[in-house]
């Protein structure tokens, strides 16, 4: 039976900020002798496995900071769709030396799972974004498939005999293969391995089918010849792959998602900190060769500066205001066997402000009203 994911995820740089201004308001308090800080190295934990999207922007940022003088000392804990990591966070002190680097399935978690060992908004403090990055669609550069109408073509003659790959269960590359399964109206099989780098490994030894995997973690097996792209998730192409359709354009109609990614502290942490920590990560992102490394893997840096929401600012946006928090938790359905995938609206997951065509299109062709009630 065809399971026909009923959301539409597309995140934007507007949409990450409005999540993650509503996680500063927990930074509180002060530093003492913030002149200090940091007087040693700080860990900076990636909820995901080596070469994933979250990995690589994590080690970049490492680099570049360090150089100024922050040390930061990457430390990969992956599983759970990045909650196993994401929960070594929130229980560390609340003192600027354990951060992480998360994307937008840190607020898909808290639709996905029933029992998370944190909350999503409360348990952390803000620090910055740092970029927006597309998924691409891959297969092995020795698969039959050549085109993403191929593809199509192959799942609906074999209903349930391709499988798709993912960095985890409610990561972006699962999320953005379920939106593949529901408007290319295709019966393909999650896979869900503990970080990119393994699913990618396997989609390369032809043991699964095929990925949405971010760009940062496929362009460079692109260039090498070892992966065959099929098309982009983004409205537009990738400035780093500006040959490759649009999946839109490639025979999915409506189909749009980016993701984002950002730094978060423990809540608590002191707004001397949470500063500090901002200034140090936007002068790494503003570097020339960080911004050219990050466009040639198809990424864009997104820096921002963490303000705590109000509910005056929330009532005069009310599209852009958070989802996960209270409807995910209340209504609640299954997707490959796994409990916590939110109804259709909680599961929208929009944090995007005001609407357009890639809202309207995908959400008409999964199912769903143009805008989900608030």
């Amino acid at each position: 039976m065809t399971y026909r994911m009923p959301f539409v995820v597309t995140s934007t740089r507007a949409a990450a900020l409005v999540v993650l201004a509503s996680l500063g308001a927990a930074a509180t308090g002060t530093v003492h002798a913030a002149d200090a800080y940091p007087n040693h190295p700080i860990r900076m934990i990636v909820p995901f496995g080596t070469g994933s999207a979250t990995d690589i922007l994590a080690r970049i940022l490492s680099q570049k900071m360090g150089d100024a003088g922050v040390q930061l000392v990457v430390e990969n804990r992956p599983g759970a769709g990045g909650s196993i990591g994401t929960g070594v966070l929130a229980k560390a002190p609340a003192d600027g030396y354990t951060l992480a680097l998360v994307s937008a399935g840190h607020a898909i978690n808290a639709t996905l799972y029933p029992k998370l060992p944190y909350d999503t908004v409360k348990d952390f403090s803000a620090v910055s974004l740092v970029a927006s990055i597309p998924n691409v669609l891959v297969v092995d550069a020795a698969s039959p498939y050549k085109s993403v109408k191929d593809l199509l073509a192959a799942a609906n003659a074999k209903p349930g005999t391709i499988n798709f790959a993912s960095a985890g269960t409610g990561s972006s590359t699962h999320l953005s293969g379920e939106l593949l399964k529901s408007l290319g109206k295709v019966d393909i099989v999650h896979v869900p391995y503990k970080g990119t780098g393994e699913a990618l490994t396997d989609v390369m030894a032809g043991r699964v089918q095929l990925m949405l995997a971010p760009t940062v973690s496929a362009v460079p097996f692109v260039e090498q010849g070892r992966l065959r792209v099929l098309g982009v998730t983004t409205e537009k192409r990738a400035a780093a792959l500006p040959n490759v359709p649009t999946l839109a354009e490639a025979g999915v109609p409506n189909y749009a998602f980016d993701s984002w990614f950002g730094i978060l502290a423990p809540a608590g942490t002191p707004r001397d900190v949470i500063k500090r920590l901002n200034t140090e990560v936007a002068k790494a992102l503003a570097l020339p060769d960080v911004k050219e490394k990050l466009l040639t893997l198809g990424a864009e840096a997104t820096p921002s500066t963490p303000k705590p929401s109000t509910p005056s600012s929330r009532r005069k946006s009310p599209s852009s205001r958070p989802w996960c928090a209270s409807r995910a938790r209340r209504r609640r359905t299954e997707v490959d066997g796994a409990p916590g995938l939110a109804d259709r609206h909680a599961a929208a997951f929009r944090w995007r402000v005001g609407s357009g065509p890639a809202f309207h299109g995908p959400a008409r062709a999964a199912g769903m009203p143009a805008r989900p009630p608030h």
